[in-house]
């Protein structure tokens, strides 16, 4: 059975030795590198070949992959590579690397023309003087054939490991048994509609309640599906660590498989999941650089990995905690080993960013290996906003003033003639909030001339560390890198505040900042990359809104799980003789406060109360507190840490008693579990609107411009808020046996529109009147 390698990997596996070395070193943007390939090419003479798709074998192993460029006249393969700096600076395992894939792509030539001999060209391209400096090396087709055989053999056991693990895989995974007795209701039909859209290569939205087993219901028809060979990896994408654990949880009961059937289960390496986690909560030696002459984890990482990586593929599952644990036992950085491994895991667990940011791990790696990937992408509705995120950039004049005021000589000019440029760019502003209708080129000019230079001077300076002129020179290459693909996706607008300086007089900061408002162009690539998607959440409606702004086909297949829970469980009442409106609140919180109180004597238990902001929460919390001082109470404050949000959720004891604070869209809105009695009702006393300002008024104007003027208010303001509050409702019952009562506190609730976006299995009512507060001998709990 032939195995097939990228001629990158395998010389990476092969050709890598020594430190790692990744100290910041500005090197070319993706786009800096893609203009410098072509620059390269524009001087060759006519005739000269780029991007030449090679292949070739050695005994069952396929290698293949394209060389940069080939001129038949002068017979040289040439492998080119852009930088910045002095070439010098380059680590010599680099060097031996790019020897390698050049030797390799050399051989593969002479095999396909039957040539003799050949000449081999590293090729490397200063992006900033555009010069070329070429290494060039006389080799014998025998020569090449040789060295090709040699990394061949050394990557050969690897490759029939591989080959033993692809196939125990398969075995393990058609034997996959779901882990259950029975599926739970409107599971099995989210698990044929997972791999129904695997098998015929579509992208799936998947709205489905909390209760249902999600995580299990998707990933075990994934997997179902890599038995079957239509997908290679499973990539699980989450917004928050509580969704990797999820995910990580769901692998190991599947893998465990069915407990009440005498079976064999699959063995830890069958399946084998790597959780990826952020590098700043991954590194043991934050205070070090990373290469080898300051942190020892660096020292000889090449040297060591090898060792290191076959023990990670035979443990199988690969959680933060594991990866740490044999990453220390062989000496060498968690975090890279992590990146390393992903190559060669089956499913891999992350963050969104691995997938959709501009130079994501894991679709870098798809794209290179050509693999059929099945993704997962949890908590979908939370997508929209990250993806906005991953795509704006800002610039901040105090930043910027700071950064040249500290600056070395060599820099000041540069600095300074951007600070010019800023200030000339938004002279004429009058408003504190401004869009312009473009990026003015001057700017952008000496945007990149200051960030040529910031470049070229930490390139010649590797050793020194000025942290707030490194951030400048990633902020600035961000912003540059959305520039170039600027549209209508985006907007550019400028805010001017004042300054802290005494004086009447003083000059205002300005901060500049590209804005995405519809991610879909974005990420419509990344979904086109990919074999099958499956978008799910429990708040995905309306669906069209979803697809239009993450750029999903127009034949993206859509499902509405039917929910395990029973209209009895829930009472919805909407409470519309209040208005939260703004204008509204002073008068609202004496009968939100009555209504609170109300329903807890009635029923007492615990309770969660949502507002639309933290001084709306305060004003409630102080009135509730004085009028109802025997009721319990606890309120989420401003920038709360993970001690104080653990102590908020632990007060809802399952034998507890009272009414926690909270904010509507923050941290205990969504993505928390307390079941039972723990949670027992819930106030939302907002519609979830996003704020009317200035920026989420051009939101609402780009999303009319792109999607039609009907869709504007929708898609800027009423779907989101909606998110928002379906998310905070569904605290409230989380199993079978749970009951529990949402009130929905404004007037507005009671339009037909808004009804229409509320889940289908609510029983919702309209209070008849004001409630009123109940003699206490009349409370009963649930």
């Amino acid at each position: 059975m032939t195995y097939a390698v990228a001629v990158r990997t395998l010389c990476a596996f092969t050709a890598k030795s020594g430190d790692l070395d990744v100290r910041f070193t500005p090197g070319p943007t993706a786009q800096e590198g893609i203009e410098g390939h072509a620059i390269v090419r524009g001087r060759r003479a006519s005739g000269y070949l780029a991007e030449v798709t090679l292949g070739g074998s050695y005994l069952h192993l396929r290698v293949r992959g394209r060389a940069d460029g080939y001129d038949p006249a002068l017979n040289q393969l040439e492998e080119i590579k852009t930088h910045r700096g002095p070439l010098a600076a380059m680590p010599a395992n680099h060097r031996a690397l790019h020897w390698a894939q050049a030797k390799i792509y050399a051989h593969l030539m002479c095999q396909n023309r039957a040539l003799t001999g050949m000449r081999v060209a590293l090729v490397y391209y200063n992006i900033a003087d555009h010069r070329e400096t070429v290494l060039i090396q006389d080799h014998t087709a025998s020569e090449l054939e040789a060295f090709f055989i040699e990394q061949c053999r050394c990557f050969l056991a690897w490759a029939d490991q591989e080959q033993t693990h692809l196939q125990a895989r398969a075995h393990a995974l058609e034997a996959l048994a779901f882990p259950y007795p029975v599926y739970r209701r409107g599971q099995r039909d989210l698990a044929v509609a997972v791999f129904k859209v695997a098998r015929h290569e579509r992208r799936l939205l998947a709205q489905a309640p909390t209760g249902i087993g999600k995580t299990v219901g998707t990933l075990f028809p994934l997997l179902k599906a890599c038995a079957g060979g239509i997908v290679d990896k499973v990539f699980f994408l989450t917004a928050k660590t509580s969704g990797r654990q999820l995910a990580l949880d769901a692998l190991k009961t599947l893998c465990e498989g069915p407990q009440d059937e005498s079976h064999t289960p699959p063995q830890p390496s069958a399946l084998r999941v790597l959780e990826l986690t952020a590098k700043e909560k991954t590194c043991e030696f934050p205070d070090l650089a990373c290469h080898g002459d300051s942190c020892p984890l660096a020292k000889g990482f090449y040297d060591r990995l090898p060792d290191a990586r076959q023990a990670a593929v035979q443990a199988g599952m690969l959680d933060k905690k594991a990866l740490r644990a044999i990453a220390l036992e062989h000496q060498v950085c968690p975090y890279w080993l992590g990146h390393d491994l992903a190559q060669w895991s089956d499913v891999v667990i992350g963050d969104y960013n691995y997938y959709f940011d501009g130079s994501a791990l894991l679709h870098g790696l798809a794209t290179d290996n050509q693999w059929r990937v099945g993704i997962l992408v949890d908590e979908a509705h939370n997508l929209v906003e990250r993806a906005r995120a991953m795509y704006s950039a800002e610039l901040s004049e105090t930043a910027l003033s700071a950064v040249r005021n500290a600056s070395p000589p060599l820099l000041k000019k540069a600095l300074e003639t951007l600070s010019r440029a800023w200030r000339k760019s938004v002279r004429d502003q009058t408003e504190a909030y401004q869009v312009l209708d473009s990026i003015p080129g001057a700017l952008q000019i000496a945007l990149v001339r200051a960030n040529s230079a910031i470049s070229d001077y930490l390139a010649d300076s590797p050793h020194m560390v000025d942290a707030g002129l490194q951030q400048l020179h990633f902020n600035i290459a961000h912003f540059l890198g959305l520039c170039d693909v600027f549209g209508r996706h985006s907007i550019f607008d400028v805010h001017r505040a004042p300054t802290r300086k005494a004086s009447a007089k003083a000059s205002k900061e300005t901060v500049l900042c590209i804005r995405n408002m519809v991610p879909a162009p974005f990420l419509q690539p990344r979904f086109q990359a990919c074999h099958t998607a499956t978008l799910f959440s429990a708040t995905l409606s309306p669906w069209r809104f979803y697809r239009d702004m993450l750029g999903l086909p127009q034949d993206a297949a859509w499902i509405d799980v039917e929910s395990p829970f029973d209209a009895n469980q829930l009472k919805v009442t909407i409470v519309d003789t209040i208005s939260t409106r703004y204008q509204h609140r002073a008068q609202s919180i004496m009968p939100i406060a009555d209504l609170m109180a109300g329903q807890f004597l009635r029923q007492p238990g615990n309770y969660l109360s949502y507002f639309s902001s933290f001084d709306y929460l305060d004003q409630v919390a102080a009135e509730f507190a004085r009028r109802f001082p025997e009721i319990a109470v606890w309120a989420q404050s401003r920038n709360m840490n993970e001690s104080a949000k653990e102590a908020f959720l632990e007060r809802f004891g399952a034998a507890g008693a009272g009414i926690g604070f909270a904010v509507l869209g923050g941290a205990f809105a969504e993505g928390i579990d307390l079941p039972g009695q723990r949670l027992i009702g819930a106030f939302v006393s907002t519609l979830g609107l996003p704020p009317f300002n200035p920026i989420n008024e051009q939101l609402r104007l780009s999303l009319a411009n792109t999607f039609g003027a009907r869709h504007g208010y929708d898609y800027a303001y009423l779907f989101p808020g909606m998110q928002k509050v379906i998310q905070a409702a569904g605290r409230v019952i989380r199993t079978p046996s749970d009951r529990g009562a949402v009130f929905l506190i404004d007037d507005r609730y009671a339009q037909a529109r808004l009804r229409e976006l509320m889940p289908r299995w609510w029983n919702v009512g309209v209070a008849e009147s004001a409630l009123t507060l109940p003699d206490k001998a009349t409370a009963q709990p649930y």
